[in-house]
Order: structure tokens, then C-alpha cells, then sequence
């Protein structure tokens, strides 16, 4: 089965010609809305990414159901409620905000091509991994992280207690893996689940710096797809919510580390 991936950022659409390719498709990639517009013979399924360089993404999308009822699942960073009620008008039948799990895409794919087996002009591929045997469920779905310009749209529930965990501690930040809170000079602190789990990482070895790759990869997942701009997003909330800037240094190119600020030191 052909997928035709439109995305203008070379690592993001390479990361999703190695996973659909593993899982069975064939991939082909264009980097502009006009160019795709005229590759969609014989493709059985569309990835659209909305922040293209020459068209919005939303006209793609319409242009795309003018001419076609091939299968489009738009991909985006925009997670706003008039941005996926927009693309579903447009003719998406499906809106995956990144960044998203390996897992979650290919089972949104898998019901996609479910559904679209009863259009009568465009049936599934017979050599799709859909076609090609009985549909059987989906592996579960990794929930999908929150919108990279908005941490604080995470879940803010927090994890179960984790027994036998010691505290974390620098100066007057505590941070207690067992209850999942962060404590500020004896005061609790709210944040998110994903700035618990990034703090606890900078905080098992205060002064070192930990790679902003080594930090995607343990904090949000080694199959995660978007910009790393999230994390500089969060690292911008922690810092606030810590109280100083100088908490967490940028280590220009590499990454963060945890310092203590010369205010808390007095």
C-alpha cells in the first residue's frame, strides 16, 4: 500500500518513512502542497502536515477531497479545537496532534483504512496490510503527549506512588518521586506530569548536562515525532514555576542542566 507523506521538515517525514516501512507500507514524501497535489494517483492513504512552506495545509486538505476520497490524516502541531474541527470539515478523516507515538499512528492508520474499505471508488489497497488479512485489533495506542506550545495542557493528575523511591533534592527544590509532588522552600508546586519527569531527570545528577535527545527519548518517547521545541517549552515553565531562570542552564547546542541559583545559595 502507497502512503504519500507531505511534509516540508526532512526529519519528521524520514521518521515516518522508517516506521511505515516497517510496518508494512510503502512510503513516498513531497515537501509542498502544490507538488502533492499532483501525486495522488494511485496513493492509498495521505499524511498531511498543516505548516507547509507554499499552501496552508487546511486548503491541501480541501483541494485534496475535490479531486480525491483517498484517506487524509493531517498531522499537526496546531491542536486548537477550530484547527481539528476545521480539517475534519475540509475532508480529514482523521487529526493526530504531534507530537504523537509510532504506536498511536499506525493504529489510526489501521482504523482509517478500516473505514474507507466501503468507499466504493477507492477501495482499500488488495496489497495493504489492511487488505491483505482479516482486521484484527490495533495494538494499544501510547497516549499522545500534550502540544508542544502548550505544557500546560497535559493531564495534571498524577502518577501512582512509586514505593521505595528516595527524594530528590538541590538546595531548597525537593522532589518526591513516591507522591509525585515538587516541594519549593517547604511549599508545593503544581506542574505537569512531563515537568515532574523532566525535573526528576535534571535533578539525579544536579551540575551535569543531559543531551536534549537523551532527554526527548526518556521524558516523552524514542519514537516521538515533532519539533524539540517542546521541551524548551517546559524548561520555560519549570524555570518560572521554580522561581529563577538560573535553576536549569542551556548548554548552548547540547542541552540542560540543573544549577543552583546564586539567590538560593545565600
Amino acid at each position: 500500500m502507497d502512503v504519500l507523506i507531505i511534509e516540508d521538515d526532512d526529519g519528521t517525514a524520514e521518521a515516518l518513512e522508517r516506521t511505515l516501512s516497517v510496518h508494512g507500507y510503502r512510503a513516498r514524501r513531497v515537501g509542498t502542497g502544490a507538488a502533492a497535489l499532483t501525486r495522488l494517483a494511485d496513493v492509498d492513504l495521505v499524511l498531511l502536515d498543516l505548516g507547509l512552506p507554499d499552501l496552508d495545509g487546511q486548503e491541501v486538505c480541501r483541494r485534496i477531497r475535490e479531486l480525491s476520497c483517498v484517506p487524509v490524516i493531517v498531522l499537526s502541531g496546531r491542536t486548537e479545537e477550530l484547527d481539528r474541527v476545521l480539517a475534519l470539515h475540509l475532508g480529514a478523516d482523521d487529526f493526530v496532534a504531534k507530537p504523537f507515538s509510532r504506536h498511536e499512528l499506525v493504529a489510526r492508520i489501521q482504523a482509517v483504512l478500516r473505514r474507507a474499505a466501503g468507499c466504493s471508488r477507492h477501495p482499500a489497497g488488495r496489497d495493504s496490510p489492511a487488505a491483505a488479512t482479516p482486521a484484527t485489533p490495533a495494538p494499544p495506542a501510547t497516549p499522545a503527549p500534550a502540544s508542544p506550545m502548550a505544557p500546560g495542557a497535559e493531564d495534571p493528575a498524577p502518577d501512582p506512588p512509586r514505593p521505595g523511591q528516595a527524594p530528590l533534592r538541590c538546595g531548597p527544590v525537593r522532589l518526591d518521586p513516591r507522591t509525585r509532588k515538587l516541594f519549593v522552600d517547604g511549599a508545593e508546586v503544581r506542574v505537569t506530569r512531563k515537568e515532574f519527569d523532566l525535573l526528576a531527570m535534571l535533578l539525579e545528577e544536579p551540575g551535569s548536562v543531559m543531551e536534549r535527545q537523551d532527554i526527548m527519548c526518556r521524558v516523552w518517547d524514542e519514537n516521538w515525532y515533532g519539533s524539540t521545541r517542546t521541551l524548551d517549552v517546559h524548561v520555560g515553565s519549570l524555570r518560572s514555576k521554580l522561581g529563577h531562570t538560573e535553576w536549569i542552564e542551556t548548554v548552548r547546542g547540547v542541552g540542560y542542566r540543573l544549577a543552583l541559583p546564586t539567590a538560593a545559595r545565600a
